[in-house]
Formats: C-alpha cells, structure tokens, sequence
C-alpha cells in the first residue's frame, strides 16, 4: 500500500521582533503572546494537515533574526521546501532587510523551494508604514508570493501557511500533468491568488521562475 504520510520542512526568516514566532505558535497550537521573547538560535513546531486528501506534517523551523544567531540559523536551512520572508508593515528597516533575506535564502535553499512574502501585523493599520503596493511589486518582481497577515487576529495565518504547503506540494509531489489554475505552481504555472484577504493577485507567468 501507497505511504501517503508527507512531511514538508518550512523555515521563517526575518528580522527580529517581526511576530515570526507568534505566526508559528498561531498556526500550529491556536496560541498568541504579547511578550514572546526573542528566538535564540531556531525553534520548531509541527502541524498535521490534509492536502489533496493524504495526510501531511508541516515542520516549521522558527529563525532568530539577530545577525549573532545567523550561523546558527542557517545550519537549518538544509531541506527546507518552503520559506516565508516575514516583516512588520509598521517597521521599514525590517522591510528593507527582504531583500537580504530573499538572497541568503537563494543561497541556502534548493531553488525549488517556494517562497512567501509575508508582512506581519496587518491589525496595526493606523501604524502602517510599508505600503501594501510597494511589498506587491516587491513579491511580483521576485518571483513570490506575497499576504499580509494578523498573528494577533489570526488574520490569514491559517491560509499563508496552508497555500504555501499546497505549493510545496505542488512542486514536490503532484505530477506536473495535474498542475491547475487553483493551485500556485512553478514554472508556466499561475500565481496564487489571495488578493480577496490582502495578498497579490493571480498573474500568468510565461517561462520559467517560481510564481510561489
């Protein structure tokens, strides 16, 4: 008989204070603190899903964002088949670290590793200071997917970690011959589309990339 027991590695990455711990503990046990103190070195968690009607274990593996953790930190990398990119929508300087992020990240993780553009703190609207746009073409021009999400609310928590494990999924699993436009694929694919809750619109890809 077929094992359809899957396990998926998925690693966050940002800058420290940006709520990446509070997304992990908000998806995997329902859990919000207000003082979650600083990661030190990774953390890690599970969560058993359904994708596609075979049982799946999604193991997030939490990143210390201090520079001092950072050899420590990506000794985790390894495996990884999905990533988010986190940031605070109120705090610039952790927007402006993405870009770093995204290129340690293309070091470190296969390229057929699916990446999220994830801004946190969606709730702190009045203390926006990343526009929704700017971040868009940000992910669009990379090659991401981009959400914004609320780990105080639990504002797209659930759908950015389980549209990303459907896109690890995609990748890794499914054949290519079942590739469909409900799906965020790779390749000629189409991009996943969670404009409807504050992420990016579907936009057709031509050739290659990742539209994950």
């Amino acid at each position: 008989m077929e094992d359809t027991n899957l396990s998926f590695k998925i690693v966050l990455v940002g800058d420290s204070g940006v709520g990446k711990s509070n997304l992990m503990t908000r998806y995997t046990t329902n859990d919000f603190g207000q003082d979650t103190p600083t990661t030190i070195g990774v953390e890690f968690m599970t969560k058993s899903i359904k994708i596609e009607g075979r049982d799946a274990k999604i193991q997030i593996w939490d990143t210390a964002g201090q520079e001092r953790f950072r050899a420590i930190s990506r000794s985790i990398y390894h495996g990884a088949k999905g990533a988010m990119i986190v940031y605070d929508i109120t705090n610039q300087g952790s927007f402006d670290s993405v870009a770093n992020w995204l290129q340690e990240l293309r070091v470190f993780v296969p390229p057929t590793c699916c990446i999220f553009l994830i801004g946190n703190k969606c709730d702190l609207e009045h203390l926006r200071v990343v526009r929704k746009e700017t971040a868009d073409r940000f992910a669009r021009e990379n090659g991401l997917s981009f959400l914004e999400t609320s780990a105080l609310e639990k504002t797209n928590v659930d759908k950015a970690f389980e549209w990303l494990a459907k896109s690890v999924f995609d990748v890794s699993v499914a054949p290519a011959t079942s590739a469909n436009a409900d799906a965020p694929v790779r390749g000629g694919g189409v991009k996943v589309d969670l404009n409807s809750d504050g992420g990016a619109a579907a936009k057709k890809k031509s050739g290659g990339g990742c539209p994950c």
